[in-house]
């Protein structure tokens, strides 16, 4: 049943993670269900998203090269910057994690809530942003570089980040902003899943499961995802994820 439970979880995580996004809010509590500690499960988490940001990121290739000069920076950063995020991870004990979650989560919720009011507020100051050239390109490779450690920690939440983090960059093209944040997720997921691996911390047994729902989910929602009324989708997820927020806020600290 365990096996079933998270092939279905997987199953659910690809397909709002190519329709709405927010699949970490199904996967982690499920691999948490499953037993697997809240390290490993966070860890895992990351293992069974990988093939979804690869994919994303092969969907929008036309649009990613034509932006090749931020390829290079872009990567360096994310692959650092992830690596560091996994490594404080591994320096974080379960009881200790257990304790972060629910803020973790709250963030996340909050940001898949108002992701689109954030990255609109963004957008219409970013011109503003660059004319002023406030730190210029440091400040925004820092703001990237936090960003990257946020994701090698805690995965969910980090696609809307990154969406912003691109408008401020002044990228105008949804499709390139989308095509860049798979690939910048999927170096920051590759990286931390190979610190994970090193450290031991990856359930192979339980995330394998997941990872086989959750790339089956995706492609699936991929080719049907016109047929999908999105806006309702993400309505239940905000819905279901703030009763798991609360949730873990009463395990964390009300149990």
């Amino acid at each position: 049943m365990t096996e079933i439970l998270l092939l279905v979880a997987g199953l659910i995580a690809g397909t709002l993670n190519s329709l709405a996004g927010g699949g970490s809010f199904v996967l982690f509590p499920a691999l948490m269900a499953a037993g697997v500690p809240p390290v490993i499960a966070n860890a895992s988490n990351t293992y069974a998203s990988l093939p979804g940001y690869m994919s994303g990121a092969a969907g929008f290739w036309k649009d990613i090269v034509k932006h090749r000069d931020k390829l290079l920076p872009y990567t360096a950063i994310a692959l650092i910057f992830g690596f560091v995020g996994a490594e404080l991870l591994l320096h974080v004990s379960n009881e200790a994690f257990g304790k972060i979650v629910p803020w973790l989560m709250l963030f996340a919720v909050l940001l898949f809530a108002f992701g689109g009011q954030i990255n609109a507020f963004i957008a219409r100051r970013a011109g503003q942003a660059r004319g002023m050239k406030i730190a210029g390109t440091v400040a925004i490779y820092a703001l990237l570089a936090a960003l990257c450690v946020y994701g090698g920690f805690f995965n969910a939440g980090l696609g809307i980040l990154l969406l912003a983090f691109l408008a401020l960059a002044g990228l105008p093209d949804i499709h390139a902003m989308n095509g860049l944040k798979s690939w910048i997720s999927s170096a920051v997921a590759l990286i931390a899943v190979v610190r994970f691996a090193l450290s031991g911390s990856i359930d192979w047994y339980h995330g394998s499961f997941a990872l086989v729902g959750a790339t089956i989910g995706g492609y699936v929602a991929a080719r049907l995802s016109h047929r999908v009324p999105t806006k309702w989708l993400r309505a239940l997820v905000i819905i279901y994820a703030s009763g798991l927020t609360v949730w873990f806020f009463w395990q964390a600290y009300g149990a």
